[in-house]
């Protein structure tokens, strides 16, 4: 395989991942403003990176930069 498509596969991956975090975090949480932001912030990142995988292009993950 080639690094761009090693690439992709391991970025979308990562965005079902995210959105699996999501989805869990609205199954085991009181339906309160905190865990509601938080698993729409992680849904949205991972939606992102999914879409990013198909396009060939940047997610909003990769453009924040490593992280500690």
């Amino acid at each position: 395989m080639t690094r761009p498509k090693v690439h992709r596969i391991v970025t979308g991956a990562f965005g079902l991942l995210f959105v699996a975090l999501a989805i869990a975090i609205l199954a085991v949480s009181e339906r309160t403003a905190g865990p509601l932001v938080a698993a729409a912030g992680v849904g949205f990142l991972g939606i992102d990176a999914v879409l990013s995988a198909f396009r060939g292009k940047p997610s909003v993950l990769s453009r924040i930069g490593p992280l500690p």
